[in-house]
């Protein structure tokens, strides 16, 4: 207190308690990070609990089994420093008792256990530590100790190996010797001995020290090992789909590496694997998908830009002193005309494609004849045949070939192939379109006596706005889309369509078809190989069936 004024409070200075968070930050910070680290780390401190345990227990029990052997052995030697004593004191008395009514021991006996040469006996050699004997008598069952009868002998001896000095002191044991004269009692405590108990212990604490150590390192690297295994397909999973989130959709993990796990993380690799392979065949579609496209309005561009040039040449002539003339502005209208009635195919046939490539024609399978279908189709071309100059034929089945199919997109397929063929064959040829039953449904065939095509065209006839490189008129007005349409129509009904043609012998397109698409078989029946983007198989989602009927046999009314 200064001044009369209480002096401030002084706190003692604590340290704020450590947030757990920050607790918690640093265990992270020191435990291992990977997988395979916690792994041994975590099958490593088992290991270590499970041998301080094991340790601790053995230890444990030697110790009470060390400290039992040596209670005995204490409890032998003071029997035999008892022993010894009374002999000696036997043999000091003569024919006077050791120890007296008066509970007095005879004064020989005193000198005689006082001898040092006595002593190194009963401390050195019998007892092996400090000796403490009294001599009494027993009085109502209880050791009465005589009045000159405590006698002490102190170790002097050097240790043995191994041996140490216990700082223990043993139970009193006693002796009753029955001599000539009066019984006495001889009492031994031994203090401070020799024993090999701490050697013992030690010893065998060493031995486990090793053991645990090597037990520890074995561990180690077998749990490492162990850890590797389980953990390398793992990280080829992980680098797998790393490399798959890069872009590389090439990545999938070795199948060695898959084996080389439990069964668990082999299933987990075949899964990725699998589930790899459909992002790679989404992206491969959804490539092909859009260079398509890109192709599509290429060709489409290209497609259009002609009869648009050519209109707008007409205009620009017509609105010139060239439309004054009758005759020219006639000429330039009809040919207009022709331009416009070109736009208007090429339109219908990309909007027919656009519909077969997105899905939106739906099939309408009906269990109809065939041959009805492809007789419509042929009449309907006998105009612009007679008008060219062509002989069209038509030879059908003499018995009604019923299949499932849609007979508007058939018709449409077989009147696609017979306008080609018109288109292509001069003046004077024929056209022949032949119906043929097959074990597994129908074939069509539409051969001609045309051009021929090129063999390094056949191949690509079929892709769409493809009008082939030869300089000829006809081939060179076409859309190049009428191939594309027979070929997606004829692969919806689950079939194929094939083509043979030599220059100047003209082309034979051959259209296979099965008895019901929506059970068609998946193996081509040698159609030309189909594009990458397409499926190998009809799409049943785009078909429906007009009739409830089940589904009839291939000419029920036996047709040949």
């Amino acid at each position: 207190m200064a001044d009369g004024k209480p002096a401030p409070l002084i706190e003692a200075a604590t340290e704020p308690p450590v947030p757990v968070s920050l607790r918690a930050r640093a265990a992270h910070r020191i435990m291992p990070h990977t997988f395979q680290g916690r792994l041994t780390l975590a099958f490593v401190a088992i290991l270590a609990l499970t041998l301080t345990l094991v340790t601790t227990l053995v230890l444990n029990r030697l110790g009470d089994y060390f400290d039992q052997q040596q209670r005995e052995d204490l409890t032998a030697r003071s029997l035999g420093v008892a022993q010894y004593v009374a002999l000696v004191a036997e043999g000091s008395s003569g024919l006077r008792p050791v120890v007296g009514e008066s509970r007095v021991v005879d004064p020989a006996v005193v000198v005689e256990l006082r001898r040092t040469s006595q002593q190194r006996i009963l401390a050195d050699r019998l007892a092996k530590a400090d000796v403490r004997i009294r001599l009494g008598t027993a009085v109502d069952g209880k050791f009465a100790p005589a009045s000159n009868g405590d006698f002490t002998a102190l170790l002097e001896a050097s240790a043995l190996a191994g041996q140490t000095r216990e700082p223990i002191t043993s139970d009193a044991i006693y002796y009753t010797v029955t001599g000539t004269f009066l019984p006495y009692m001889v009492e031994v405590t031994l203090s401070n001995p020799y024993t090999y108990r701490a050697t013992a212990i030690a010893t065998t604490t060493g031995l486990l020290a090793i053991i645990g150590i090597v037990a520890l390192t074995v561990s180690i690297v077998a749990a490492a090992a162990l850890a590797r295994r389980f953990t390398t397909p793992l990280r080829r999973l992980t680098e797998a789909s790393r490399g798959l989130a890069e872009g590389d959709l090439a990545r999938r993990v070795p199948t060695d590496a898959a084996t080389a796990g439990s069964l668990e993380l082999t299933e987990l690799a075949l899964q990725f694997n699998a589930m790899a392979n459909r992002v790679q065949e989404s992206v491969d579609i959804i490539r092909r998908d859009r260079d398509r496209g890109r192709d599509f309005l290429a060709d489409v561009s290209h497609e259009l830009r002609t009869p648009i040039a050519a209109l707008r040449t007409f205009n620009e002539l017509l609105r010139e002193r060239v439309g004054e003339d009758p005759d020219a502005r006639a000429e330039f209208i009809e040919a207009s005309g022709v331009q416009l009635e070109r736009l208007d195919w090429l339109a219908q046939n990309l909007l027919e494609l656009s519909k077969l490539d997105s899905g939106l024609v739906l099939l309408d399978l009906r269990p109809d004849d065939l041959r009805a279908t492809v007789e419509q189709a042929v009449e309907q071309a006998e105009t612009a045949a007679r008008r060219r100059g062509v002989d069209l034929a038509i030879h059908l089945t003499e018995h009604p070939l019923r299949i499932r199919h849609d007979p508007v997109r058939v018709g449409q397929v077989v009147a696609n192939l017979v306008g080609n063929a018109i288109k292509f064959t001069p003046r004077g040829g024929r056209i022949a379109v032949d119906v043929v039953a097959t074990p597994d449904g129908a074939r069509i065939e539409v051969a001609d006596t045309g051009v021929g095509i090129p063999p390094e065209e056949l191949p690509r006839i079929f892709e769409r706005f493809y009008r082939g490189t030869r300089a000829n008129e006809a081939r060179g007005s076409g859309s190049g889309l009428g191939l594309a349409i027979v070929r997606s129509i004829v692969e919806m009904h689950g079939g194929s369509v094939t083509v043979e043609s030599r220059l100047g012998t003209g082309s034979t397109f051959t259209v296979t078809l099965p008895r019901d698409p929506r059970t068609a078989d998946d193996a081509a029946t040698g159609a030309l190989p189909a594009k990458p983007d397409e499926p190998d198989e009809p799409d049943r989602t785009l078909m429906t069936d007009s009739s409830s009927t089940a589904v009839p046999g291939l000419n029920p009314d036996g047709a040949g």
